[in-house]
């Protein structure tokens, strides 16, 4: 089972600083399947490819098992593309996937030219389907289709960070097979929330995915859908009754909208903008005359750009940059918002934050929403600390949400007001607080 990664990038070998495997080394590393082998068969500034082979023990797979005789070694496993290469990956790339890169660290936040190579892909859905799957991520998808079968040599090129694409990979090359190599628990949504981060709540295609990685496990998908939070529907059988309620994220979206209505904002600033839930609900109103949209993620402005027509691009910008570092183009707005932002920085990183949004950009108005921690009792199957999603750094109670927008308000010249979102509960509060901050007037 191989897999090859190749750059075209400026001094194309540091591929081996963002993948943490030195190109003139061949390693191999112990997995569930047998061992996973990582060699480098070109290492040139002007070309790097990395190689990924998966050598499976299907003896050891099945040990244990009885009674099934000699066919259960018989299989497609050694060769074809699945859950076992997409375990290897998050087990070999770990470091990778989180984006990090000590030696480097401008280098994961980084596009940069890639081919990805698998040479047997099994496709339950045909090469129709893997054009479903990575052409909203910005991927181009070179299928050869082989034989008379359902597998593929797969040929993926595109632009992106390397992150985005080994997290597009360990998600998807199980959702193409339609099975796993494990028994899925729980803890199967984190990891598809985690390596979803960005780009899997504004995938056309989310339901499939989410119900094939979860294996069709009806109740790990609701919850991974409603965590998802730009998801506001899921379908269900026609037997089984359901009052259509507004989830937490339509809520919001509606609770932020309201504010911005009362502000009498008319150019506005989406900071985390995502896939643009709320991009499009700022276009249905005509008040809002200038719209900008801005993420870290190249990936999910591609979702949300894909979604914008070309009457929507008269009054929609999208911008990709960083809420830590002071941005020049996000100065002028009448309002800018913070929806479901804040819990992903290390808190380390919010004074700046803080300082590139209530010093620098300064609008009149800023809306900032955040998990309310205290809240989290109330959800099912969420284990006693854990937060709502992988990626939250940090869920704060109502007391230390207050603590620090009062002190952010103080030191930057602003008023602060709060304001629940969802039904609250007596003892917990609200499932989200929001905080609406209004800067002071200043002298003439």
């Amino acid at each position: 089972m191989l897999l090859t990664l190749t750059t075209t990038m400026p001094q194309a070998t540091d591929l081996g600083f963002l993948l943490h495997k030195h190109p003139d080394k061949a390693q191999t590393f112990p997995v569930s399947a047998g061992a996973a082998h990582v060699f480098y068969p070109r290492a040139t500034d002007a070309e790097c490819t990395a190689a990924l082979l998966l050598e499976v023990d299907p003896i050891a797979l099945v040990r244990g098992d009885r009674g099934q005789g000699l066919f259960q070694y018989v299989n497609d496993r050694p060769y074809a593309a699945s859950s076992m290469l997409a375990v290897a990956l998050g087990t070999v790339f770990r470091t990778a996937m989180h984006g990090r890169c000590d030696a480097k660290p401008e280098l994961p936040g980084q596009d940069i030219p890639l081919a990805v190579r698998l040479p047997v892909v099994p496709a339950r859905g045909g090469a129709e389907l893997v054009r479903r799957l990575f052409e909203p991520l910005g991927w181009t998808a070179d299928i050869q289709q082989i034989e008379e079968s359902r597998y593929v040599d797969l040929t993926l090129s595109g632009t992106l960070r390397l992150a985005d694409a080994l997290n597009h990979l360990y998600v998807l090359l199980p959702v193409l097979d339609d099975t796993k190599h494990y028994f899925v628990s729980r803890d199967e949504i984190d990891k598809l929330l985690r390596a979803g981060e960005g780009w899997l709540a504004g995938h056309p295609e989310r339901e499939l995915i989410s119900r094939r990685y979860l294996a069709h496990q009806r109740g790990y998908v609701r919850s991974a859908l409603e965590r998802l939070g730009e998801v506001d529907e899921f379908e269900v059988d026609e037997a089984e009754p359901v009052e259509r309620r507004e989830s937490l994220a339509e809520l919001r979206r509606g609770a932020v909208l309201a504010v911005l209505r009362q502000s009498g904002a008319r150019r506005v600033v989406d900071l985390g903008c995502g896939p643009g839930a709320l991009l499009r609900l700022l276009l249905k109103e005509p008040q809002f005359e200038e719209i900008l949209g801005v993420d870290v993620s190249t990936s999910a402005l591609r979702i949300a750009a894909a979604r914008l027509n070309e009457r929507d691009l008269r009054r929609v910008t999208l911008r990709q940059s960083a809420l830590t570092y002071k941005d020049a183009e996000l100065a002028g707005y009448d309002a800018a918002v913070l929806m479901e932002v804040v819990e992903h920085l290390d808190p380390p990183r919010l004074p700046a934050m803080e300082r590139s949004v209530f010093a620098a950009a300064r609008p009149r108005t800023v809306i900032v929403t955040t998990p309310n921690v205290e809240y989290n009792v109330r959800y099912e199957g969420l284990a006693a600390g854990a937060f709502r999603h992988p990626d939250h750094r940090f869920e704060w109670t109502r007391a230390q949400f207050s603590a620090w927008a009062q002190a952010v308000a103080s030191q930057h010249g602003y008023r602060v007001q709060y304001l629940p979102v969802g039904e609250q509960d007596p003892e917990l509060g609200p499932p989200t607080q929001m905080a609406v901050f209004t800067r002071e007037e200043e002298p003439s």
